[in-house]
């Protein structure tokens, strides 16, 4: 990984909030110099963003942070890093920012696309051929995706657009670099379709439960993490919805 890192000149800090939903903490990362630009400032912990902000003053001063979405875990710490480095742009699609981006934006160096599905807002960076892809991919098993309208939808077809891009590798949000990104990507869109497959069978054989559905189509997630996959499984439902597939007496998790 430090070979990577170095030759697209990228600098991993990690924050110190490890959770079976943060794998080993949340990444941020430092990208360029004269001045750098910061993609995802993390939680809000003290010891973080002064390593964030240290490394930036490395690199020659921060020209901008990218925020990929608003969940605490990867945008908490933006105003304090904001504050610390001067007050310079903040760059996001729902959160308090001063530059709001929506899918094509430029923000420095950055390209921004929109990948919808593990939050309404989410957002990719991409600089050349290095993807940012908060928590659309991770680096170490899938991302959980929230009931928002359309979302399982859109997100399909967002790792479709990021699959066509023939990036060099993914800086995920959570876990390690991802070498073979189109490999990532393939196992990514399988993995949803399997997921439904199940479903759909599970709902065919009888199945109406919210149980019996996560019973049929989540069998090999922990009992720890049925709740998040519940999650999932609503916007999973959403499509089948929207597709006219879904029977009138399934149960349906609601949030």
């Amino acid at each position: 990984m430090a070979d990577v890192l170095a030759a697209y000149d990228i600098a991993l800090v990690r924050a110190d909030n490890p959770s079976p939903l943060t794998l080993t903490g949340t990444n941020t990362w430092v990208v360029g110099r004269d001045p750098c630009w910061i993609i995802d400032p993390g939680p809000a912990l003290e010891a973080h963003l002064h390593a964030v902000a240290a490394e930036a003053e490395r690199r020659g001063g921060a020209g901008g942070i990218a925020v990929t979405h608003d969940h605490f875990d990867h945008a908490e710490g933006t105003e304090g890093l904001r504050v610390m480095l001067g007050g310079v742009p903040v760059g996001a699609a729902r959160l308090a920012a001063n530059v709001k981006l929506a899918d094509g934006d430029p923000f420095g160096p950055l390209r921004t696309i929109a990948t919808p599905g593990h939050a309404p807002d989410h957002l990719t960076f991409a600089l050349g051929d290095a993807l940012f892809t908060g928590d659309a991919v991770v680096g170490t098993g899938t991302a959980f995706l929230f009931p928002d309208p359309g979302a399982l939808r859109d997100y399909l077809q967002a790792l479709e657009h990021l699959r066509a891009l023939d990036a060099q590798v993914i800086c995920p949000g959570h876990g390690p670099l991802v070498s073979d990104p189109r490999a990532k990507l393939d196992e990514y869109l399988a993995h949803r379709r399997d997921r439904e497959a199940k479903l759909v069978a599970g709902i065919e054989a009888g199945r109406r439960s919210i149980d019996e559905l996560l019973d049929a189509a989540w069998d090999d997630v922990p009992d720890a993490m049925r709740p998040v996959a519940a999650v999932t499984l609503a916007t999973h439902l959403d499509k089948l919805a929207d597709e006219g597939r879904l029977p009138g007496d399934v149960e349906r998790p609601r949030f």
